[in-house]
Parts: structure tokens; sequence; C-alpha cells
């Protein structure tokens, strides 16, 4: 079912899709959702198992009050009303990795309802009206490559605590999907309600999408969109079936209620099964579980713990240091990364060498190495010492960064590397004149041209200097000299 085929750019146009994200967060704890099994990622199948989520009977669950507190936490941020008494029901339906049979979860009676968002792209904002956010565990995971020609079932995550976060169908092209997802997601990661970590499952999200005719107020007939495991993947897969349908309704065929699959490989959406209507799952509620409270007082509290959240930082960020729009919004898009240039800018006069510095080799380090900002040894007040020494001259900038290189490897100061490694520039006019004189007179061809009018070979003269100190030269001392001797 690849999409596009036989649609012209004008049929595209004379449509709008609307689409609906539900987006499924794995909450930031060590133990299950209604027992005490380990979360961690990675163990052995089905050893992080027990009579309660596996669905034994006699197996009671009972409420794990951190993921409810992280669940506040989050619909407070969305902007969301939070109902003093929710209720968890059992959907029903059968599939090999649900082991009871049925999925505890919310439905009519949700945690938290009515938020709002704003999704910023390309310096327009739309609105994002957020339907419901509601806690339930998660499935087990069928596994298709473990056993050739088989399926088996890995139990690890049944039960695992996950918020889903639905938004109406307030989205209009998947561009915005994917601006809206990446957004919700920073958003969770400053809340540190979840580490939002697409490969390994903790936020997954499924899209709800139909066309319409420009300026209809009608919905069309909507298909659920699965399998997206990346950004792109949910741009792409929107892309290709809003085409997709586009096609259908303009040869005169009827979009169907279908649940369709992405297929990466082939960049086309396949059927799953026909759509599911609420209905279809029986809901009743969970007869072992009472309502779940949560009492004004639980909620302020909660409140009262939410952080400075992105677009908030990114703005004060950006006057309170005086920097461009795009470096605030790279220094914010983590949590920790501004917390880090924020120590560093707070220690110097200059925040925006500062965020030179991070933005530049700092994050440079980190990507080169596949680490991450949480390891990074180099403390905010070990860079700054770093940066004062390229500021005094003591190193050339090129030389920094090479000292933060080795900062990192050995876990010691930029004095003490620059002390072991007798880096320090050298100024030394005696020494920089002997360099000077020693490289125009083995380029005495580029000299002559320099004085004919090309000026720029000052700068091939000042490579070579710099090549014959090993770096250690004083680079304005080195400009002068040259200056004063190529014009004599």
């Amino acid at each position: 079912m690849s999409g596009g085929v036989g649609s012209s750019e004008a049929e595209y146009n004379r449509v709008e899709s609307v689409i609906g994200l539900e987006i499924h967060v794995q909450l930031r704890t060590s133990q299950k959702l209604f027992c005490a099994d380990s979360t961690r990622f990675g163990d052995a199948p089905n050893t992080n198992v027990c009579p309660v989520c596996l669905g034994l009977p006699g197996a009671l669950p009972t409420v794990n009050g951190e993921a409810v507190d992280l669940a506040i936490l989050a619909a407070l941020a969305f902007g969301c009303t939070i109902h003093e008494m929710s209720v968890f029901v059992r959907k029903n339906y059968f599939y090999p990795d649900l082991p009871k049979g049925y999925q505890i979860s919310q439905f009519e009676q949700p945690l938290a309802t009515s938020g709002q968002f704003t999704v910023e792209l390309g310096g327009e904002r739309r609105e994002v009206r957020i339907r419901r956010i509601h806690m339930e565990e998660d499935a087990g995971k069928s596994l298709h490559d473990r056993v050739l020609g088989c399926t088996v079932v890995d139990l690890n995550r049944a039960g695992t605590p996950l918020i889903e976060l639905v938004s109406e169908p307030d989205l209009r092209t998947a561009a915005e999907a994917r601006a809206y997802l990446q957004q919700v997601k920073q958003v969770l990661e400053y809340l540190d309600v979840s580490d939002c970590n697409m490969e390994e499952g903790s936020l997954r999200v499924d899209a709800n999408v139909s066309i319409r005719p420009q300026g209809s107020s009608e919905l069309g007939t909507k298909t659920e969109l699965k399998n997206m495991n990346s950004f792109s993947n949910v741009e792409k897969a929107l892309t290709v079936e809003i085409q997709r349908q586009v096609v259908l309704t303009r040869s005169g065929k009827r979009v169907e209620h279908l649940t369709l699959l992405w297929d990466e490989g082939k960049g086309e959406v396949r059927p799953m099964r026909t759509k599911e209507e609420s209905h279809d799952y029986r809901y009743f509620p969970e007869p072992d579980l009472p309502p779940l409270i949560v009492s004004v007082d639980q909620s302020e509290a909660i409140r009262a713990q939410l952080p400075e959240l992105p677009k908030v930082r990114r703005a004060r960020v950006q006057h309170e240091f005086e920097l461009p729009a795009y470096d605030a919004e790279v220094l914010t898009s983590t949590r920790m990364l501004a917390d880090y240039y924020e120590a560093v800018a707070e220690r110097m006069d200059d925040p925006k060498q500062a965020s030179n510095w991070v933005m530049g080799p700092v994050l440079a380090l980190i990507k080169e190495r596949s680490e991450e900002l949480e390891g990074f040894p180099v403390a905010p007040e070990d860079l700054v010492g770093l940066i004062d020494l390229v500021r005094d001259g003591t190193i050339s900038q090129t030389v920094g960064k090479d000292v933060l290189r080795k900062m990192l490897d050995r876990g010691v100061s930029a004095e003490r590397v620059v002390a072991d490694d007798g880096l320090a520039q050298i100024r030394d006019s005696a020494q920089l004149e002997r360099w000077v004189d020693e490289v125009l007179t083995a380029n005495l061809e580029e000299v002559i041209r320099f004085r004919s009018g090309e000026k720029r070979l000052q700068g091939y003269f000042m490579g070579q200097v710099m090549k014959a100190s090993r770096g250690k030269a004083d680079p304005g001392e080195v400009s002068r000299l040259l200056g004063r001797k190529l014009e004599n």
C-alpha cells in the first residue's frame, strides 16, 4: 500500500490532513505498575515476572505510588486538569504477549484531561489540545527474530508503568506531527519522568490520520498508524498515508477504517487489522483495584516540583545571557545541557564565549565519543579554567581544544595538562622572530607574490610559523611580526 502514485501536487493541496497522536511513555520507575518486579531493560527474557503481572489466579495488584506521582507531574506540565478520582479498568483483548488476556488501563475516568500544548515549527505556532493523560500497564513483547520460523514472547515488559498522552486531531501536516512529538519528548525529559528512549520502547507513538476538503469541519474516515520507531519514520509514514488516502478519494474509492503498520524498508504502509472501536475491548472497572484518589494537596505538592520548562527556559537564557536565539535553542535542548551551560556562564564575564565552548568543543567531544553529558568528567569550573587560559593568551584556541581532550582522558585540570605537556604559548620576541625569519627565508617566492598584492598569503605564513612552533607561538605576536617584516 505505497502512497503517492497518480496523485498530483494540485490534488494534494486541495485537501488537508487531520492528525492526532497517541504517545505511550514508560515512566521512570524501578518497579512495575502493580507489582515489585524490575523494569530494567535488557535482562534475560521472562526473568522479571511474577504471579501479578502474569495474571495468575489469586494474585492481587497494588498501585505503584511513585508512578502515580510521575503521571501527575507530566499531566500538570501539559496544563491538564487532575481528577480527584480516576478508575482503572480492564481492556480486554487476546494477543500472545498479553498474559492476562486483558490490560489494566483507564478509560471513561482517566487521571487527567483537557490540557494544551503549543507546537512551534518554522516560526509558526499551532495550539494542540490534550484530550487526556491516563495510566496503564504495558504488554509483553513478541520477538520474531530469536528463533528461526517462530515468534517467541518476552514478558519482562508486562506490567511496566505507562502514561498515554492523547491529543485531539489538531495537527495538520506530517511535519507538524514530528515537531509536536519532538517537543513533547523534550518536556518529558525536562520533567525526568521518562528516559524517552525510542529504541528501547520507552517512547512509542501511534497516529490517527484522515483527510478532508480544505475548509471543511467534518472529519473523514481515519486510519491508525503503528510501528513508527523514530521521529523521521513518523513523518514519513504520515506523508505516505496521507498521499494514499488522497489517491483513494480522487479515484472515487472509500478510505477504510484500518490499523496500518509502517514498513520502513519498503517505505509503505500495510494493513494490520480492521480498526477496533472502544466497545470491542469490553471495558469494565478493574475489580481488584479501588478508584485512584488524588487529593488537591497531593496535586499542589507535585505542582511545586515542576521545573522550568523548555520554552520558558530558552527565553530566559537568551535574555539573561544576551545570546542569539540559535544558541539559546541549542543550549536548552536538554535540561542537563542547560544546567551545564548556566553553571559555566555564571562563572564568567563573557556568556557568549561560554556558549561557544559548550556548543562547540564540549558537544563535539561528547558526540565523537558517543557519551552522555551526564558522564562528562570536565566540571563547569574546570571548563572555565581552560577558557581563561585561552583568553589570557597562555594557550591558543587550537591548543585549548586539545587540552580539553586531555582533561577528558586524564581527569585533571587544564593548568595541569598545560604544565605537564609544556603547552604554554611562547611569547619570547627573539624566538618568535627566529621562527618568522626561517619561514620567510624558506618561502621567498611566496614573499614576492605577497608583496605583489597576494595579501591572502599572510594566512599561509601564519600557518607555517604555527607549524614550526608546534602551535606554541603567540598568534598575536606572530601576526604583528609577519606584518612588519612582509611590508619592508
